[in-house]
């Protein structure tokens, strides 16, 4: 690697920490977003999977999908978070990384109150929980894209 692959800026006692960290900092907010995108696109997938699942009469997906699901999803809503609080984020995506941890939340529902305990599903819990996601996967489509065009 060569030597001016590292940052070599002096630091003075006055500069302002924000401006260091962002100056420092080899995290892009629109590479960010486009790998959250993709993240919640897969786990959105097995979302379309396990509802279609529901809704043709299976109690229940099985484990590993929802658990799938819920990984990738999770992945993405911590990698939002991580670039809010660090590097700062679009106000669609901050809009959308709160419609993903409400969307979160009814999926932790889901999952302990119900598939865990075996007992079906319900489907107006489940439209919910996929509402509010597709809504804030929208959302986070449009900041992708407004990011990436400049």
């Amino acid at each position: 690697m060569s030597e001016s692959a590292f940052v070599t800026k002096r630091i003075a006692p006055t500069d302002d920490i924000t401006d260091i960290v962002k100056e420092i900092s080899i995290m892009e907010p629109g590479l960010i977003l486009k790998t959250a995108t993709v993240l919640l696109a897969l786990g959105a997938l097995g979302g379309l999977l396990m509802a279609g699942m529901r809704f043709a009469g299976r109690p229940h997906p099985p484990a590993w999908l929802a658990m799938l699901h819920g990984v990738l999803a999770a992945s993405a809503i911590t990698l939002l978070a991580y670039a809010a609080a660090t590097i700062g984020l679009p106000v669609l995506a901050l809009v959308a990384l709160a419609l993903f941890l409400i969307a979160a939340a009814g999926g932790a529902v889901l999952n302990l109150g119900y598939h865990w305990k075996m007992i079906a599903l319900p489907k107006w819990l489940i439209l919910v929980h996929a509402g509010i996601a597709v809504f804030g996967f929208v959302l986070l489509l449009v900041a992708t894209w407004t990011s990436a065009r400049g």
